[in-house]
């Protein structure tokens, strides 16, 4: 009698078979011994004695196996714990056919019955319980486990936990509460790792489909904890809170489980939402509550959150039933786009729409923006499909909030006209911007080809860069990535002298040969170069207009609200040393005269290989103590115009060297160079005398004044910005 995972033993049986076993091993261990001295008296081989002292070895294991097993099966039966079944030979009990899945048996069954006991008001089972914490990752233990609890024992074992809590903090029992507080915790980090584990197809403890689907129905049902009504999903968010991200929950949980929470609080809440915004809601402060998970509803604080200080009682934290969603999908990118693609069962659109929508003033009332935006900045920030995609959504939800919240101002620049809107979307701002760094090719296809972006088109996303670039992280990493377009569009120019005899040497193709060679000579010249240069030169200049000028209108508009002008220049700091270290302070604008300088020349050595972050943070403790007046400020706007320009002109100039459109007598002496073969200094390294050279043998290089004037007339258009914003914009030095 088996099965997959069990072998069916008759008891006595079995008994008998432990000891008889025990009896041969001991009995052949005997036999070898006495054997093995009257071969050797007698002069004969010795290794048939040899051979039955094996077999006696063998035997023993099994015997000692068996009387493991025999021990387990009686505190199985002690524990009435057992597997058993009766039939017309006798009666059998089902054994694993493992020591560990037995031990797993026991460990489980004993974790699983104090769980239980905790739930029937024994408040002393929990500490048996915590001593099955560490047994959560073998999957023997894990799945027994849950099986035994079942989705309402899940469900159950929280609220027990946050009701016995409540009811020590009635009481002013203290020392309840100050014993059970850290073992609630320890008993949900325990539960949240067996769930996570559980709910994986991927892992050998899943539990299946209809295990998830059990959850899901727990989730909506009421329960009951003494005096306490509370809706399944209410207290599962408690083990949600509790999870560390090891192992992290599947996709297959949050599109079963976790989207339906999200269905559940939508059709329980929308009415009340909707009753908030209502001319008699705002009357009575009307504010979209969310659906708190249960520590929060009987006003526990942080008693049952791991990682969290306790708070004193009736302390005003409290955490949402979605918010503590959010923080097991962080626990994996898949789980989080998992989640935020989902579309539940009878909706017409995402959970990410929805969060975004519906559910954006709940995230502001309940103070958990910051994690929804965590979220976000983890989900939407991939190369993958699902990624792109759930980045263009969030790109048109903004757009089409940012678009009523604008107009123009008499001088023909951006204006805000609702800031409520801009308050409500703030902190979106930065995983929009992280999201669209990421997908930067966008921008140039929407601006050059009049191309989508899913649903977004141009103009939607020009609003939704207003939004963006308000945020300095944000705007950071959107230069960051539109400056490696360009080098790599750069890049993919062929270099001068390019012929079929080195296509395979400089990584080309005869295809790619009769693409540049304009004059069809059979060799790529510096003709050829210069004007694949300046076309991709220019059109990588129109994005760096499109993102600097949206900037600069947007933080006009905010009246540089919350800013300072030492964080302008911070930013602009930030982005020259990091993106192409100068050592030439001029390079960078007048706002950033002596304290860049002193950066370069005292301390740039120290800081190279430390990164861009902290060196971006040493200039900042540099910079903080300059203040400067608001007229300064603006000044610092036309300067980060500046900069950007002159990072550039680096990237054309690398370009121009790289690609062989340097006269070769002129750099004969170069400073710049180094080695031999000669190759170019790194940035960080140049003196300020052997940059300046670089950048003048570049700009007096024959037709390299074209190039340039091309991109900065390029990138000093606003036409796109005027035209997609409905703005009427000067042109940088005069005219419209």
């Amino acid at each position: 009698m088996t099965s997959p995972e069990f072998s069916g033993v008759k008891q006595p049986d079995f008994d008998t078979m432990t000891g008889k076993h025990t009896e041969a091993a001991g009995r052949l261990e005997q036999l070898a011994q006495t054997l093995y001295g009257e071969l050797q008296n007698a002069g004969l081989d010795t290794s048939p004695a040899l051979r039955i002292r094996e077999l006696a070895a063998r035997v023993g294991k099994q015997a000692a196996d068996l009387r493991r097993r025999q021990t387990l099966i009686r505190e199985l039966e002690r524990e009435k714990i057992t597997f058993g079944t009766s039939r017309a030979e006798g009666s059998f009990l089902e054994m694993p056919d493992t020591l560990n899945a037995s031990q797993g048996l026991l460990d489980a069954s004993l974790a699983a019955g104090a769980a239980f006991k905790f739930n029937a008001g024994d408040g002393k089972a929990l500490a048996l319980l915590e001593k099955y914490a560490d047994r959560v990752n073998d999957p023997d233990f894990t799945k027994v486990f849950l099986q035994r609890l079942g989705a309402k024992g899940i469900t159950q074992l929280p609220a027990a936990m946050a009701a016995r809590l409540r009811q020590a903090l009635n009481e002013g029992d203290t020392k309840t509460k100050e014993h059970l507080s850290p073992q609630s915790k320890r008993a949900l980090t325990m539960l949240s790792k067996a769930l996570a584990a559980g709910t994986d197809p991927k892992n050998k403890s899943y539990m299946g489909d209809d295990f998830l689907r059990d959850l899901a129905r727990q989730g909506r049902a009421e329960h009951s904890a003494g005096p306490t009504k509370y809706a399944g999903y209410q207290a599962q968010a408690l083990i949600w809170r509790a999870h560390d991200g090891k192992p992290p929950f599947s996709e297959k949980f949050m599109q079963v489980v976790g989207a339906d929470a999200v269905a559940y609080e939508k059709e329980e809440y929308k009415g009340r939402w909707d009753a908030s915004k209502d001319p008699l809601g705002q009357v009575f402060n009307g504010r979209q509550v969310p659906l708190y998970n249960l520590a929060g509803a009987l006003g526990l604080g942080t008693l049952m959150r791991p990682g969290a200080i306790a708070t004193r009682p009736g302390a005003p934290v409290r955490s949402s039933v979605i918010a503590d969603l959010l923080h097991a999908a962080g626990s994996s990118k898949d789980a989080t786009r998992a989640l935020l693609s989902f579309t539940p069962p009878g909706w017409k659109e995402t959970v990410l729409t929805h969060m975004l929508t519906t559910r954006l003033g709940a995230f502001e009332y309940a103070g958990e923006r910051g994690p929804f935006s965590d979220l976000l900045t983890t989900g939407l920030t991939g190369q993958d499909q699902i990624s792109r995609n759930l980045a263009s959504d969030l790109t048109k939800a903004v757009a089409d909030q940012i678009r009523g919240a604008v107009g123009r101002d008499e001088n023909g620049n951006l204006r805000i006209t609702n800031r409520a809107v801009f308050e409500r979307l703030e902190h979106l701002g930065r995983p929009l911007g992280m999201a669209l760094a990421a997908n930067i090719d966008q921008l140039s296809r929407l601006l050059h080809l009049r191309d989508t972006f899913g649903k977004v088109d141009a103009t939607d996303m020009s609003y939704a860069l207003v939004l963006a670039t308000r945020d300095d992280v944000a705007y950071d990493a959107l230069i960051r990535a539109q400056t490696e377009h360009m080098k790599a569009a750069l890049n993919g120019v062929p270099p001068v002298g390019l012929d079929k005899s080195n296509l395979k040497e400089f990584g080309f193709t005869m295809a790619d040969l009769k693409k540049f060679d304009f004059d069809e000579d059979g060799r790529v010249d510096r003709t050829d170069v210069k004007q694949f240069l300046i076309d991709n030169a220019v059109a990588e200049a129109r994005p760096f207009s499109h993102i600097v000028e949206i900037r600069r209108q947007s933080l006009i508009a905010a009246g540089l609200d919350h800013k300072t002008a030492s964080e302008e220049v911070r930013i602009m700091v930030r982005d020259t040393i990091g993106l192409l270290p100068v050592p030439y302070a001029d390079r960078v604008g007048t706002a950033f005269d002596n304290v860049f300088g002193k950066l370069v020349v005292n301390g740039y050595e120290k800081l190279a290989g430390v990164g861009y972050d902290e060196i971006a943070k040493q200039v900042a403790k540099q910079t903080a103590a300059h203040n400067l007046s608001l007229d300064q400020a603006y000044r610092t706007l036309a300067d980060d115009r500046t900069g950007v320009e002159r990072i550039m002109e680096q990237t054309i100039g690398t370009a121009m060297l790289m690609k062989g459109m340097l006269e070769d007598d002129a750099l004969k002496d170069a400073g710049f160079l180094i080695g031999d073969p000669p190759q170019m200094k790194p940035f960080a390294a140049m003196s300020p005398a052997e940059y300046k050279s670089f950048l003048e043998l570049a700009r007096n290089n024959v037709g390299s004044r074209d190039l340039f004037d091309r991109f900065s007339n390029t990138y000093r258009r606003t036409s796109d910005v005027n035209d997609l914003l409905d703005l009427r914009i000067s042109q940088p030095g005069g005219g419209k």
